[in-house]
């Protein structure tokens, strides 16, 4: 490639010129995502933005990986030595030659609207439909969401190409393609009498239902009476998922707590207007619940509207002070347009934020081994994405296990876990993995090997209460009450509690807990193991894995035992 004429000839040459991209997806819609006809071709000329996730060298990210397990590790010297944005950029940038391939090529069809993120890795495109066509030597058409009918995106409807020299530079163009799945919590209203007293703690609205106090008298979490400098928290939403004051008002007046966000310290601004008139239970769920546990450390809501996973873990790692700990209610099953390229490239962003010393959980999912795509006789479980990868932490759902009595728990049978297809077992997880093959086996209670990859790694890593038997009470449609469950639930009460751990540790002068999984895997005594046989199979009929001693594809090591994770980190340099 010597110019930018030849770089335009080849947009357009001859296919062997070019490269599919992403080669394994097969399938370009999406359910609840419907097909538009163009109303004009004026259409074609609105503005699209597009991100070109570069490639990174295999050798620094294997050096990359060896640092996260250093300063992640508690057993090691170099613990809580997280790196700073400078030398994570400098570890792993691609070379500037490389980026001005990419670049040079945009900018050959006139796309000069190009923005280099701070890590050098990513190139975000803002070019119209017609241009974005012969870019990626595709076709884009409108998709209107059906549940919500305000919402529209660009798509493309057959796969996308890039000229060989590009390609050969380039992981994946984000943005273009993929479908948003947010978790959608599962609502109900109506409450009802309830044993512990603690369930009515809400108002009579909320009978029955988990409120705050529900999960600190089972959790035990210790209130926030002092920020420690530099404590930050956050969540992410996607899909028009906003909030609104009158929401955040009731709930706290009514539970008895204080939620408020920092609006100067949240990204993609907001519209409560919208929340109000349609109610955005997704969002005031995870306001709601990670607020009154960890207030009041500041709260940052980091709303994306592109649905990139790659725009938000960028959008977090390049604020000026990015929140300690992240909590997404977000995922796609890996067979749902999700390549290989794709998952490895988030991997890449996951293990970029881990070096840094941000903790990212994920919610495991709603619908038990058989994830979003369902359950059929004649294939394997779905896990989901980015559950399932290494660098996050997964969290679990359960349900108590005598309804409305704070007590022992089971799996809620639709909480996600599994073993990943695309991920290997990682070194930190192998040991807890075979043990719970080994006493699966030996119980037979061990799903069909067909069904899964049992090299894979294995999720949740734990778990909070999240399913149906005692639905989460909150406010939501300015100021009407009502029960959710999903571990959307669970996955904002898990980051807060380790929110809050981390406020202790600033307060002794200590760094942040960083990248979890190491700590939660040396400290399996800190869980309320669930070792009932409960499964996540979500259908009745079909199979699932069983909740045993220890670590399980149900439910993790369990649930989180305030005080012994507390000690367990105060422990540590």
């Amino acid at each position: 490639m010597k110019t930018a004429a030849i770089l335009g000839a080849l947009a357009v040459s001859a296919s062997a010129d070019l490269v599919q991209m992403e080669s394994s997806v097969k399938t370009f819609s999406a359910s609840n995502w419907l097909k538009e006809k163009r109303t004009n071709s004026r259409s074609k000329e609105s503005n699209i933005k597009a991100m070109f996730v570069m490639k990174h060298d295999p050798e620094a990210m294997k050096q990359l990986e060896v640092t996260l397990m250093e300063v992640s590790s508690p057993k090691s010297t170099k613990y809580g030595k997280y790196l700073t944005k400078e030398q994570v950029k400098e570890a792993v940038a691609p070379k500037p030659e490389a980026v001005k391939v990419v670049t040079d090529y945009l900018a050959s069809f006139g796309v000069n609207s190009t923005e280099v993120n701070s890590f050098g890795d990513m190139i975000e495109v803002t070019m119209s439909v017609e241009t974005a066509e012969k870019v990626l030597s595709t076709e884009f058409s409108p998709f209107r969401n059906i549940v919500d009918r305000d919402v529209t995106l660009e798509r493309i409807t057959k796969p996308y190409f890039l000229p060989a020299e590009v390609a050969a530079h380039v992981s994946v163009v984000d943005d273009i393609m993929r479908f948003p799945a947010v978790s959608r919590p599962l609502m109900s209203y109506g409450a009802e009498d309830t044993a512990d007293d603690a369930f009515g703690s809400c108002g009579s609205k909320c009978n029955g239902y988990t409120t705050p106090d529900v999960l600190q008298e089972r959790y035990g979490y210790t209130d926030v009476t002092s920020v420690s400098d530099g404590n930050t928290v956050s969540v992410a939403e996607f899909q028009g998922q906003y909030w609104d004051s009158k929401d955040l008002d009731n709930f706290s007046e009514g539970c008895g707590v204080t939620v408020a966000v920092d609006e100067a310290s949240s990204v993609g601004g907001n519209n409560e207007a919208r929340c109000e008139k349609a109610g955005c239970v997704e969002s005031l769920l995870d306001i709601e619940y990670i607020g009154a546990i960890t207030s009041p450390i500041p709260l940052s809501v980091v709303y994306s509207s592109t649905f990139s996973l790659f725009d938000y873990v960028n959008t977090v790692m390049d604020m000026d002070s990015p929140p300690l700990m992240n909590s997404v209610s977000y995922g796609n099953d890996e067979v749902q347009q999700t390549s290989s390229e794709y998952m490895q490239s988030c991997n890449d962003q996951f293990m970029k934020a881990g070096t840094m010393g941000l903790s990212i959980l994920f919610a495991s999912g709603d619908m038990g081994v058989w994830g979003r795509t369902g359950a059929s006789r004649n294939s394997a479980f779905n896990p989901d994405f980015p559950a399932g990868s290494p660098y996050v932490t997964s969290v679990g759902g359960t349900n108590f296990a005598e309804k409305s009595v704070i007590g022992e728990e089971t799996t809620w049978d639709c909480g996600g876990g599994g073993f990943s297809d695309e991920f290997e077992t990682p070194s930190w997880q192998q040991d807890v993995v075979d043990a719970y093959f080994e006493t699966a086996t030996a119980a037979g209670v061990l799903p069909e090997s067909s069904l899964f990859n049992s090299k894979g790694r294995g999720y949740p890593d734990v778990a909070a209460l999240g399913g149906q038997t005692n639905p989460y009470c909150i406010s939501t449609s300015g100021g009407k009450w009502g029960g959710v469950a999903g571990t959307s639930a669970s996955c904002p009460v898990v980051a807060g509690i380790f929110a809050n751990i981390n406020n202790e540790r600033l307060a002794a002068g200590k760094a942040p807990l960083g990248w979890l999984n190491p700590f939660i895997y040396a400290n399996p005594q800190c869980f309320n193991d669930v070792n009932d046989g409960s499964k996540n199979n979500c259908y009745s009929g079909y199979d699932g894995f069983s909740a045993l001693n220890g670590w399980d594809p149900a439910t993790g090591f369990g649930t989180p035992i305030y005080s012994c994770l507390s000690a367990a980190a105060a422990a540590l340099p």
